[in-house]
């Protein structure tokens, strides 16, 4: 057993270190990879569009030359995925009505919505109510809701946590992690709760630093919006959803003689108290056109020998944006060749370096997921309905966007403190001769934007790398320079057409992280190990015991001691999950 876990984590060795003739190898199959899916002829890569399909039958296509078996359900290559896929035409009517007249909204300038309700139009005609964070969490001791009846309005969240701004001496201050960004502050869990909450519209108030990323990339999905397909008791009661431009949400609070800065600082405290925006409607008018498409998550896997029914799971994400507008430079599909082509080609080479080896002992199921960009959607759906029981995978190690800026002195970790696979990281970069450096802005939230989160929340150990989680510290130029690729990256091309390959791209740092997320992974699969959620971390109690013996408690089951409480209950709900046995 040793034997064979020194031998799975030699694999990846040679793309540690500095330039050889192996690691020119992996580079050219890696950047062969990422040419031929950032390519025009796979249409940027759309669920349940034409590029779909080419990119489907590419990558069964490469799992089957790497030697490797299929893993879907039945013994097939891939798990359908049913989307709901919808679009918003153009509207008759968009506005807010206030005590002074209408104020109207600029789509895509002062507003941008989308719908996730299977109807052929989303018409709104309601009052609006700022409910600040729209956080409730009883285990904080927060509730911005306060039992305020916001059945058929629109309701006006501040993205982020409570503590984002909060200085020190005030009352959010720490609750929400300071700085780090919890599920509560992400646009997910904002949508879900208006729902919980009877609400018919939701939206967030756009502020760059809130959000981590610009207005650019709030519109990039032009109006359209994906979803798991759910039975009618299931779907959510907004009829639309989006972001207000922080200057269009001024105006419009201003008009119902409100301070919207004023409000921000108040809904700092736990005290707050929704207002409404008394005399204000809000007044939608638009038709949508919708269908279900069956997209498909492509599962490939190695066969474990002594422990075959545990399962180490690597992941990256297939799906881009499809086709836009033409950008500058004429191009209209945003093909996502970092994010995430790069990913999967990382996640190939992993798999092509592990079947050269002898077979482990647990399987290793190498998943290609759908529609990450459409909300985690590919994953989420396989979580939901696992092939493998989440009881038995001991971890999800996922690649989504690796830097392209040359040989980095670390690796960056997203999420601090969550499980012993931070530590596994820490010992393994120590042996590429680089440490690890924090994830730079936490507030961000990186840790719940990526499909690992699918598996964490259902409380399967992960690791992310991620690479604009923190600006890496190159070996040309330093932490300046890894910044300066950050801010080139997602400044410009990130979720646009310009995320193209490049010559200019050097991947001798994305071969670094690929190597290292190999040898975490090829450790686990030839021995026993468990990792852990550590102490601090909001998903222990999902898995309160290690292996086997996991998989025969149930969450919520207080008959047994070992078992979580109802901590574990209220984020299942919160999450909108179903306890796994």
């Amino acid at each position: 057993m040793k034997l064979r876990t020194m031998l799975l984590g030699a694999a990846f060795a040679a793309l540690a270190s500095s330039a050889s003739a192996q690691d020119q190898g992996a580079a050219e199959r890696v950047t062969a990879t990422v040419k031929t899916l950032a390519s025009d002829a796979f249409e940027g890569r759309a669920p349940g569009t034409a590029g779909e399909t080419k990119t489907i039958e590419y990558l069964v296509q490469r799992f089957k030359d790497l030697g490797l078996e299929p893993a879907g359900p039945n013994g097939q290559w891939v798990q359908p995925v049913p989307l709901l896929h919808t679009r918003l035409g153009a509207a008759t009517r968009m506005a807010f009505q206030g005590p002074k007249g209408a104020m109207p909204v600029v789509a895509g300038q002062d507003l941008y919505v989308s719908t996730i309700r299977p109807e052929d139009s989303a018409r709104i005609d309601a009052p609006v109510v700022f409910v600040g964070y729209g956080v409730n969490a009883p285990e904080r001791g927060w509730d911005d809701f306060k039992k305020t009846d916001v059945r058929g309005k629109v309701v006006v969240f501040l993205v982020n946590d409570p503590d984002f701004y909060a200085k020190p001496g005030e009352p959010a201050a720490g609750k929400f992690g300071d700085r780090t960004m919890t599920y509560y502050g992400r646009w997910t869990y904002k949508f879900e709760e208006a729902a919980r909450q009877g609400a018919v519209g939701a939206l967030i108030v756009h502020d760059t630093a809130g959000a981590g990323y610009g207005w650019n990339v709030v519109v990039s999905p032009g109006g359209e919006n994906y979803d798991i397909v759910r039975k009618p008791a299931e779907v959510t009661s907004v009829r639309l959803q989006g972001w207000l431009a922080e200057a269009a949400a001024k105006r419009l609070f201003a008009s119902a003689a409100l301070d919207l800065d004023a409000l921000k600082a108040a809904a700092r405290s736990p005290g707050f108290k929704p207002v409404e925006l008394k005399g204000v409607r809000f007044q939608a008018d638009v038709p949508v056109t919708h269908e279900v498409v069956t997209s498909h998550n492509v599962l490939a896997r190695i066969p474990g020998t002594s422990r075959a029914d545990e399962v180490v799971m690597f992941g990256a994400h297939w799906d881009a944006y499809g086709k836009g507008k033409p950008d500058a430079q004429g191009r209209v599909y945003r093909a996502g060749a970092n994010d995430d082509a790069l990913g999967i080609a990382g996640m190939l080479e992993i798999a092509r370096g592990m079947k050269a080896k002898p077979a482990p002992a647990r399987s290793v199921v190498f998943a290609a997921w759908t529609a990450e960009e459409r909300g985690l959607l590919g994953s989420e759906f396989y979580a939901a309905n696992p092939v493998y029981p989440m009881a038995k995978t001991v971890a999800n190690l996922t690649l989504d966007i690796l830097q392209t800026a040359g040989f980095a002195n670390d690796v960056v970790l997203v999420g601090k403190g969550q499980n012993t696979l931070e530590d596994d990281m820490a010992r393994v970069a120590a042996t590429q001769g680089r440490r690890v450096t924090v994830e730079g802005l936490p507030e961000r939230g990186l840790f719940y934007r990526a499909d690992h989160f699918s598996f964490a929340k259902r409380g399967v150990p992960v690791l992310l790398i991620m690479g604009i989680a923190g600006a890496s510290d190159l070996k040309q130029g330093g932490v300046a320079a890894g910044q300066a690729w950050i801010d080139a990256y997602t400044g410009s091309c990130y979720h646009q057409a310009c995320d193209a390959w490049s010559p200019d791209w050097n991947l001798d740092g994305a071969l670094q992280d690929i190597a290292l997320v190999g040898t975490i992974g090829g450790e686990l699969a030839g021995s026993g190990t468990w990792p852990s959620w550590k102490a601090g971390s909001e998903f222990r109690k999902l898995r309160p015991l290690p292996g086997r013996l996991a998989g025969r408690i149930k969450v919520g089951d207080s008959s047994s001691p070992a078992a979580p409480g109802n901590a574990s209950t209220e984020t299942l709900r919160k999450w909108r999950i179903t306890p796994w046995a």
